[in-house]
C-alpha cells in the first residue's frame, strides 16, 4: 500500500518522479536562472528540467531529505500504521500559482493524463499534500511555508492546514523589536504580490499605535525579463534614492526568496559598483532566506552584515545529522539527484555520469556536508524541513487513527479488506487537527534571532533610527506641522518642571516637598528652610541679643548700686528698673524667634513682643509723664502735686500693658499662630515659618505700640525743655524718634521679604529699637555715673534747679 504526499516544492522539476521508482522518490531543488543576469530568455522550463542554465539551488535539497527521513522513520515503526507502507510524489510549481494548480489537477487524473475527478488506477490514489513555500503555491492539504492570514479563513480554504502560525505574532514581534532598540523611523520594503500588500496594511496600524512610523513604503522589484531591464533600472533607482536619502537606519523587507529575488540582485549590483553595502539594518521576516542564491550565482553576503532575521522554531531531530552524513553520490537507493547536488556544492565530477568539470577533481563520495557554509547546506534541520518532518507524521496518525477506528475494525471482523485506496483525503482532512495535537512537536513560537551576520558594520553601538534626535530627560517633544508624529522638535521644560524620561510627551510637576534640579530631569527633595542659629545671621543676631542682654544686666546693676544718687532718684528710679527689665526681656524674646518653629514658639513669638514692648513704651510715657507733672508741681500752689508719685506711674504701665495683653487674648481665642511649610515662595526650599493666624491682630498690635511710642514722643517733645538738670525728655524724645524710625521702616521691609529673611528683619527691629531705648535714655546717666561723677551730686542739682 502506498500513501503518496505530493508535494508541491519551490525549484522542483515538474518530472521528477518519472525519473524515481513508484514507491519511492526524493526531491531535488532546482534554480532556473538564465545566463544573462537581467534577461530571463533561454531560461529554464518544464520542458527543459536538466539543460546546463537549469542549476540546482542546494539549499531546499534538505526539505526533501527531511521528508524522506520522516517516511523511512514511520516506515520503520511497528507501532505507526503497521503492515502500511509510505511513498510520495513530487511535482514542480515553478514559483507560479499557474503551475500549481495544473499539478493540483494533475493529482486528481489518472497518472500521465489530466483529465480531473477521472482516475482509473487501482494504487495511485491521493491521500493527502504537503506543500507551498509561498501563499500562492500553498494551497494543499499541508501547508508548511506560508504565513498568509488569508490561509486561516476556513470558508474560503476548509481543508487547508498550516504547519506554521500566521504573520500576526510576526508582526508584532517586529514592534517588539522596534521598541526595544527605540527604533521609530523605519523603511519597509514589501513584495510586489498580494501577499506583501496585506503584510503592509497590518504592519502599518501596528506600528503607530505603538509610535513608530514608517519612513517610506516601497515594493521590491522583480528579476527583469528583456524588455522590462528599463523599468527594473527606474525601479531600483527609486529605491536606492529613498534608501540613501532617508534618515531610517531599519528597512524592514518582507517576501518570500523568490519574490525578493530582485531585491537581492539590487544590493548586489550596488555592493559591486560603490564597493561598500548601504549600511543600514536589515530586518528580514522569516519567509525570506536570503543566503540562497549566494553560492550559486557567486553572490556575497556582505551587504547583509549587521542584518536581523526572524526565523521559525525548530528543534534537533534525533537521527537527523546522522542521516545526512550517511549521504552517498554513489549509493543513490534511487535518489536521482544526490549526484547533481554533490556536482554543485562540492565542484567535483561525478564519476560515470555527465556531470564533469573540465581539468577538475573527481567527487569521492566521502565529501563532508558538515564542511559546507550555511548559505549552501545546513546540518541542522532548518524550519521548512521541521515543518514538513512535523507535516507528515500528523498525516501519518490521522491514517492510523483513521484506521484503529471502531468502525472500520468492524468492517474488517466482517472479513472485508480494508485497503488503502479506500479512503478518501476528506476522512484523513476531518482527523488531522487531533493527529496533530498528539504530535508534540507541533508547538510553532515564532522567535527572533540575530543573524550569524551581526558582525558587520554596527560593532560596539546600537544603530539608531530616529526622525530627529531623541528629546533628553528635561526636554519635552513638540509637533512639527504637516510632519509624523515621530519628527518633533525638543522643547525644554518650563520652569518648576521636570521630565525625567527620554522623548517625554510632556513635562510634570515635582510633589510640594521637592522641586526641579538645574537640569529638569528629576525632582530633589527642598531643603528646610529657617533662620538658626548655625547658619551666621541667626549667630550674629543671636550674639548681638546676648551682648545688648549683658549691657542692660549691667545698666541695671550700675543703677541698683547707684540708687540712692541723685541722678538715678530723679527720675524715678522704679521706672528705670521697670523699664531696664523690660529692655532685657525685649533682647531676649528675639531669642525665640531663632530656631525652627513650632507650636509653642509660634504662639509666644508675637505675644511676647507685643507684650513686652508695650511694658517698655509704656515706661518709657510713664517716665514722660512723671516729668512733666514733676516740674509743675514744684510751682507754689499747684494743684499738680497730688498726681506725683508712683501710683500714678504703676497705673499708666499696667493700664496701657493690659489694652494690649487683652488684644493679645483675642488673638489667641480667634486665629493662634501656627507652625507652617511655605513650599512655593521660594523654589528649592521649604519655607518652615510661623503663620500669623491673623494678620489683621499682627497689625493691631504693632499699631498699638506705634500709639505709644508716638504719645511718648509728643510729650517728651513738649517736655524737652523744662529747666532741670537731670531732665530726661530731651533723651525720650530722641529715643522715641529712633523707636518709631525703626517700626516705620520695618513694614514695607517685612512685608518685602519671605521666609527666614521676614524674620531677621523682625529681629532686627526688636534689637535696633530696644538698643536706641537703652542707648538713648540710659548711657548719658551711666556717663555721668561713671565718669562725671562730680556731677551727681545733691549741690549740683540745686545749682541747676536755681
Amino acid at each position: 500500500m502506498v500513501l503518496k504526499v505530493f508535494t508541491c516544492l519551490r525549484d522542483f522539476q515538474k518530472q521528477l518522479c518519472a525519473y524515481l521508482p513508484q514507491w519511492k522518490c526524493s526531491v531535488l531543488c532546482l534554480s532556473c536562472h538564465p545566463p544573462a543576469m537581467f534577461s530571463m530568455a533561454g531560461g529554464c522550463t518544464a520542458d527543459t528540467p536538466f539543460k546546463s542554465h537549469c542549476r540546482l539551488l542546494p539549499k531546499n535539497y534538505q526539505h526533501v531529505l527531511a521528508l524522506v527521513f520522516a517516511i523511512n522513520k514511520i516506515n520503520q515503526d511497528p507501532e505507526l500504521l503497521p503492515n502500511i507502507t509510505l511513498g510520495f510524489r513530487i511535482y514542480e510549481s515553478f514559483f507560479s500559482a499557474r503551475k500549481t494548480y495544473e499539478s493540483s489537477f494533475t493529482l486528481l487524473s489518472t497518472r500521465n493524463g489530466m483529465i480531473p475527478n477521472y482516475n482509473c488506477d487501482t494504487q495511485d490514489k491521493l491521500s493527502a499534500v504537503i506543500g507551498g513555500l509561498g501563499s500562492e503555491t500553498s494551497i494543499q492539504m499541508i501547508s508548511y511555508g506560508s504565513f498568509h492570514t488569508m490561509l486561516s479563513d476556513k470558508f474560503q480554504f476548509p481543508s487547508v492546514y498550516r504547519m506554521l502560525p500566521n504573520e500576526v505574532p510576526q508582526s508584532l514581534g517586529l514592534v517588539r523589536l522596534m521598541q526595544h532598540f527605540r527604533w521609530t523611523w523605519v523603511g519597509l520594503i514589501a513584495s510586489d504580490d498580494d501577499s506583501g500588500e496585506k503584510f503592509v496594511q497590518t504592519l502599518k496600524p501596528m506600528l503607530t499605535r505603538n509610535s513608530i512610523c514608517v519612513a517610506f513604503t516601497k515594493q521590491a522589484p522583480h528579476v527583469p525579463s528583456p524588455s522590462m531591464v528599463l523599468v527594473f533600472r527606474e525601479q531600483t533607482s527609486k529605491l536606492h534614492s529613498s534608501i540613501s536619502q532617508t534618515k531610517a537606519e531599519v528597512i524592514v523587507v518582507y517576501g518570500d526568496t523568490d519574490s525578493l529575488l530582485g531585491l537581492k540582485l539590487f544590493l548586489h549590483v550596488n555592493y559591486q559598483t560603490a564597493l561598500t553595502p548601504i549600511g543600514k539594518v536589515w530586518i528580514m521576516t522569516a519567509q525570506w532566506d536570503f543566503t540562497s542564491y549566494i553560492a550559486l550565482n557567486r553572490w556575497t553576503l556582505k551587504p547583509f552584515h549587521g542584518s536581523l532575521s526572524f526565523a521559525v522554531h525548530t528543534k534537533e531531530v534525533p537521527g537527523f545529522r546522522d542521516f545526512l552524513q550517511s549521504l552517498n553520490p554513489y549509493q543513490s537507493q534511487g535518489d536521482i539527484f544526490i549526484q547533481r547536488f554533490w556536482h554543485t556544492v562540492f565542484n567535483c565530477s561525478v564519476l560515470y555520469s555527465s556531470l564533469t568539470i573540465k581539468d577538475g577533481r573527481n567527487c569521492s563520495g566521502k565529501e563532508e556536508l558538515a564542511s559546507l557554509p550555511g548559505s549552501d547546506f545546513e546540518m541542522k534541520m532548518s524550519s521548512q524541513s521541521y515543518s514538513i518532518y512535523n507535516g507528515v507524521y500528523a498525516v501519518a496518525h490521522a491514517l492510523h487513527a483513521l484506521y484503529s477506528s471502531k468502525s472500520k475494525k468492524e468492517a474488517m471482523g466482517k472479513g472485508h479488506l480494508l485497503e488503502l485506496q479506500n479512503i478518501q483525503p476528506w476522512e484523513v482532512t476531518a482527523l488531522l487537527i487531533e493527529a496533530a495535537i498528539r504530535v508534540s512537536e507541533l508547538t510553532f513560537p515564532l522567535i527572533f534571532c540575530v543573524s550569524k551576520l551581526s558582525v558587520g558594520y554596527f560593532p560596539n553601538t546600537v544603530p539608531r533610527s530616529m526622525c530627529t534626535e531623541s528629546c533628553h530627560p528635561g526636554y519635552f517633544r513638540t509637533v512639527r506641522e504637516g510632519e509624523p508624529l515621530c519628527c518633533y522638535n525638543c522643547a525644554p521644560c518650563p520652569e518648576g518642571t521636570i521630565s525625567n524620561q527620554t522623548d517625554a510627551d510632556r513635562c510634570d510637576q515635582c510633589p510640594e516637598d521637592q522641586y526641579p534640579n538645574r537640569d529638569q530631569d528629576k525632582c530633589i527633595p527642598k531643603i528646610m528652610h529657617f533662620l538658626s542659629y548655625e547658619e551666621p545671621l541667626g549667630f550674629v543676631l543671636a550674639s548681638f541679643a546676648l551682648l545688648f542682654s549683658l549691657l542692660t544686666v549691667l545698666v541695671l546693676g550700675m543703677f541698683i548700686k547707684h540708687r540712692d544718687t541723685p541722678i538715678v532718684r530723679a527720675n524715678n528710679r522704679e521706672l528705670s528698673y521697670v523699664l531696664l527689665l523690660s529692655l532685657l526681656l525685649c533682647f531676649l524674646c528675639s531669642l525665640v524667634f531663632i530656631g525652627q518653629p513650632g507650636r509653642l514658639t509660634c504662639l509666644l513669638r508675637q505675644m511676647a513682643f507685643g507684650v513686652i514692648f508695650s511694658v517698655s513704651v509704656s515706661s518709657v510715657l510713664a517716665k514722660t509723664i512723671t516729668v512733666v507733672l514733676a516740674f509743675k508741681a514744684t510751682k507754689p500752689g499747684a494743684s499738680m502735686r497730688k498726681w506725683v508719685g508712683r501710683k500714678l506711674a504703676g497705673t499708666i504701665i499696667v493700664s496701657c500693658s493690659l489694652i494690649q495683653v487683652g488684644i493679645c487674648a483675642i488673638w489667641l481665642g480667634t486665629a493662634p499662630p501656627f507652625p507652617d511649610l511655605d513650599m512655593k515662595s521660594e523654589a528649592g526650599h521649604i519655607l518652615v515659618q510661623c503663620n500669623e493666624g491673623s494678620n489683621i491682630a499682627f497689625y493691631c498690635i504693632l499699631g498699638y505700640m506705634g500709639f505709644l511710642a508716638i504719645v511718648s514722643f509728643t510729650v517728651a517733645f513738649l517736655a524737652r525743655k523744662l529747666p532741670d538738670t537731670f531732665n530726661e525728655a530731651k533723651f525720650i524724645t530722641f529715643s522715641m524718634l529712633v523707636f518709631c524710625s525703626v517700626w516705620v521702616s520695618f513694614i514695607p521691609t517685612y512685608l518685602s521679604t519671605r521666609g527666614k529673611y521676614m524674620v531677621a528683619v523682625e529681629i532686627f527691629s526688636i534689637l535696633a529699637s530696644s538698643a536706641g531705648l537703652l542707648c538713648c535714655i540710659f548711657i548719658p546717666k551711666c556717663y555721668i555715673i561713671v565718669l562725671r561723677p562730680d556731677l551727681n551730686t545733691r549741690e549740683q542739682h540745686r545749682g541747676s534747679d536755681s
